[in-house]
């Protein structure tokens, strides 16, 4: 770090440890800072300050917080437009950010931190295990690689789930867990048909795999792959739920397909189970690999173990990939695959430099544990229907902005009439981190582990700002 940096961020940091320590209230002249650093709509902004100052207004341009992002923006690649705070804290199901706001957080980091934010048993683990051994690479064993291997195949059998799972590939993240399985299920297609005419792969629309090559072009949205145009050669894509369509998509030359049971980013739509069937059923008639990407929608999240556990054995899948809460915030993924498809996995054919080391695999055994314990996937379930009954109650009471609720467990979406970026700006400035996905949809991806009382608190905060947003229109 240059001598600038290091000298904004102590500045900053002084400037946060002020704030920490000032009584908790907000003078007139403080509203009016908040005002003007708000990232609100003017008209909705206006609303809001009528009814009560902002508690947590986005970071003003005098503020410490927009001190270090303009001394450090200069230096990062522009990939994301992101909101003004600037998050250094996190405990539970809070976030609190430079200017020692605090925050519910509805997001969990995009479905990761599923046991919280800074859970004490991950960071003593995290500890113990940096001052034992982190990095090996995979030229030689270390015992946790296997041992997260095994956990994950024994957990996924004892849960009714991907029958015939007999072996893992560890890596570092969701892309890699799908770069991964799309390479395997490429090698299956050449070992039946050595022309290589089984070479293609099978995907759906409003899907997202991931933004690696391969990935992304599993992944068949215009907004992600058009500035990166022309994607792999050999990719087809379906649409969701249409029964009527997989025979015609899944052909002899398919090597291999590739669902999410829950779509998370395209705007939270569940898969019937008589689609998953039929597309299991049809891959086995031309002998494709099944994969289910469960990176957002497994681990518990929606109650079971997997997203695919409810489903019939003749609907499970070939492969399967997970990520994000496996790590609860470290980066790690895996791709759990079948003995019919291990079998045809040969030494060099795939591999990684961090995947597997002993930091990332004991850490994800931890929270496989964890996960995968009865009491909480049943917590869950009650939880889910917590939520799904506050958004019924914003659905009968803002007819007109609030539509369908979809989803399972706690991957859950609310659509509106509208564009929710409002609706999130104000939620945030009110003290509530909540997501998009799709078009117009509020997406709800909490900590597993969040109480009743913090999902009352955050359904507080929305029906406030719905109740602006209605008003305005009329």
């Amino acid at each position: 770090m240059s001598m600038s940096l290091r000298l904004s961020a102590r500045r900053a940091a002084a400037a946060s440890l002020k704030m920490s320590n000032a009584p908790a209230r907000r003078c007139a002249s403080q509203a009016a800072a908040g005002a003007s650093g708000s990232n609100l709509p003017e008209q909705l902004k206006n609303e809001i300050f009528k009814a009560a100052h902002l508690p947590n207004p986005d970071p003003a341009a005098d503020s410490a917080t927009t001190t270090v992002v303009n001394e450090q923006a200069p230096y990062m690649v522009k990939t994301y437009a992101r909101p003004g705070p600037m998050f250094v804290k996190g405990q539970g199901s809070y976030l609190y950010d430079l200017e020692n706001r605090k925050y519910l957080d509805f997001t969990a980091g995009i479905a990761v931190n599923a046991l919280g934010h800074c859970d004490p048993e991950i960071s003593e683990l995290i500890y113990s295990q940096a001052k034992t051994l982190m990095h090996t690479s995979n030229l030689y064993h270390n015992p946790w690689t296997g041992a997260l291997s095994a956990l994950l195949v024994q957990k996924t059998r004892e849960s009714g789930s991907m029958e015939g799972v007999e072996a893992v590939f560890v890596c570092n993240s969701g892309s890699e867990a799908n770069e991964a399985a799309i390479k395997f299920a490429r090698k299956a297609g050449k070992v039946a048909d050595p022309s290589g005419a089984k070479h293609e792969i099978v995907s759906f629309n409003n899907s997202f795999h991931g933004r690696t090559m391969g990935s992304l072009s599993a992944t068949p949205n215009p907004k992600y792959q058009a500035p990166f145009a022309p994607m792999l050669p050999g990719f087809r894509y379906g649409t969701y739920n249409d029964v009527a369509g997989i025979a015609e998509l899944v052909t002899p030359n398919t090597a291999g397909v590739i669902v999410e049971p829950i779509q998370g980013e395209g705007g939270v739509h569940v898969a019937t189970p008589e689609f998953l069937v039929a597309l299991a059923k049809r891959c086995k008639e031309v002998g494709a690999v099944l994969i289910y990407d469960e990176i957002q929608c497994g681990l518990s999240r929606t109650g079971t173990l997997w997203a695919h556990s409810d489903l019939p054995t003749e609907a499970h899948p070939d492969i399967l990939t997970t990520a994000k809460a496996l790590g609860n915030g470290f980066p790690v993924g895996a791709t759990l695959v079948t003995g019919a498809v291990a079998e045809k996995i040969a030494v060099g054919d795939h591999g990684t430099t961090f995947g597997g080391n002993p930091l990332a695999s004991r850490l994800a055994h931890h929270i496989v544990s964890r996960l995968s314990q009865p009491e909480l996937q049943s917590a869950v379930a009650a939880k889910s229907a917590l939520f799904v009954g506050h958004m019924k109650k914003l659905q009968e009471k803002y007819p007109k902005l609030v539509g369908e609720i979809r989803g399972k467990g706690l991957l859950l979406g609310l659509q509106l009439d509208r564009d929710p970026t409002p609706i999130v700006a104000a939620a945030r400035e009110r003290g509530l981190l909540v997501i998009t996905a799709g078009t117009n949809t509020l997406r709800f991806v909490p900590p597993l582990t969040i109480s009743e009382a913090e999902i009352e608190e955050g359904f507080a905060v929305l029906d406030k700002v719905m109740g602006v947003v209605a008003a305005g229109d009329n």
